[in-house]
């Protein structure tokens, strides 16, 4: 195996909306041959601790070298934050392009209608370790119907409390979407230096199980086109919910309206904030805070006792080029990087929780802190909208934009809502 590296600013690789939907289609660039013997070119993420990530793929290629003598596979870790220009580059230009590539599995839509993924239904649906793919991680490669890769590992959000400061107010973790703000406030009212849950204006995967929680989506679809749903009556009401929690009575509208995912678990781990909604992947920055020793986890409430609200399920996908020239050998590269052995060392090496349920569930019995998590995840988490408008959207801070219009009192939920709605419709439409 060759191995290059580059240059990379430290970010972590989980999903982060694509940026190509508003580029243009590619023209054809499906391979003409399919070749058994030859070099493979991969291209996956860099982390912020790379190393035991390659230590986990450099076995995966070596198993994968072993079985096909004649192919030999180079890989290349890219930065996150340059992906969608280098990918876009590569799918107009099949003779640079890798073969097999890892992407943010809210890129899938946008990279389908490029032009740039493979259809790899058929042999997906012929793995025999595929079946085991949790509903939500196999939506996330599906577009249309048809799959376009292979998960890779997925991630979720749940609640992370403070246990000394619940013990000394004598409260238990809530049970409810209603008890988690009154929670919240009375922590706020109780210790004014502390937020109650912290919140984040710019925090879109924060504020989604509210809105899904209380019934709402953000698109409807028909066929494969989608409308926004961001302004129905059950959307609203989780809109509503979610920045009710901004203001003096528990994170004040002034700082905390453009706080994002990073800065409101850096608002806990700090030992500033009292709850706050983290992912899996949080757990490493809260471990290193002053509140280490002193949190626990739960699944974020529902509406009802006993209910669990829905968490985006977020991740990262393994796909082949339509323009790799190996197909079948990238495709048997794709299963060996996103099979049930790489996904268990990647949650050992990594954190990287599992997409398949019984690869998840022994991942829970090595580490109790992810049970959280993965409750979530059983309990059914969602998706954004496999549209391509999706990264325009994103890209555009449309989500934000309204949840800041609200708190800032600029406009009431109603007007905001209506206005996010009309961009997103304007997005889809475009999108086609």
């Amino acid at each position: 195996m060759k191995l290059i590296t580059t240059l990379a600013v430290p970010v972590a690789a989980l999903a982060l909306a694509g940026l190509t939907a508003c580029a243009p289609q590619t023209s054809d660039t499906g391979a003409k041959e399919d070749a058994k013997s030859g070099t493979l070119r991969v291209w996956l993420f860099q982390e912020v601790n790379n190393k035991p990530k390659e230590q986990v793929v450099d076995a995966a290629v070596a198993a994968f070298e072993k079985a096909h003598e004649g192919a030999e596979v180079e890989v290349e870790y890219i930065p996150v934050e340059t992906r969608a220009q280098r990918i876009k580059a590569a799918f107009n230009d099949p003779a640079s392009a890798p073969d097999v590539i890892e992407y943010g599995n809210t890129d899938t839509a946008g990279y389908v209608k490029d032009g740039g993924l493979a259809d790899v239904t058929a042999e997906f649906g012929a793995w025999d370790e595929a079946k085991d793919t949790d509903p939500t991680a196999r939506e996330s490669v599906t577009v249309g119907g048809k799959v376009y890769g292979a998960p890779l590992f997925v991630g979720a959000r749940a609640l992370y409390y403070r246990t000394d400061v619940f013990e000394e107010l004598g409260i238990e973790p809530p049970r409810t979407q209603g008890e988690l703000i009154a929670t919240a406030k009375k922590i706020r009212k109780q210790r004014p230096e502390l937020y109650g849950l912290a919140v984040g204006g710019a925090y879109t995967y924060g504020a989604m199980p509210f809105i899904w929680a209380n019934g709402g989506e953000l698109a409807s679809r028909s066929g494969r086109s989608y409308t926004s749903a961001i302004d129905s009556a059950a959307a609203r009401k989780g809109i509503t919910a979610y920045t009710s929690l901004f203001g003096d009575d528990n994170c004040p509208a002034a700082k905390c309206a453009s706080m994002g995912g990073n800065a409101t678990v850096t608002a806990f781990a700090s030992g500033k904030a009292a709850m706050a909604i983290g992912g899996d992947f949080s757990h490493q920055a809260v471990e290193a805070g002053s509140v280490k020793g002193k949190y626990a986890v739960v699944p974020l409430p529902g509406l009802r006792a006993g209910e669990i609200a829905p968490a985006f399920a977020g991740g990262n996908n393994i796909g082949v080029l339509r323009s790799s020239s190996h197909r079948t050998l990238a495709v048997d590269l794709m299963k060996r990087f996103a099979g049930k052995e790489t996904q268990a060392k990647l949650f050992d090496a990594m954190g990287f929780l599992p997409t398949y349920t019984d690869v998840r569930a022994e991942a829970a019995k090595k580490e109790p802190f992810v049970e959280p998590f993965i409750k979530t995840l059983d309990a059914g988490a969602k998706f954004v909208p496999a549209s391509p408008a999706w990264g325009r959207i994103d890209a555009s801070l449309v989500l934000p934009s309204m949840f800041q219009e609200i708190v800032s009192g600029k406009k009431d939920v109603a007007a905001a809502s209506k206005d996010a709605a009309e961009k997103m419709d304007a997005a889809f439409a475009s999108a086609g």
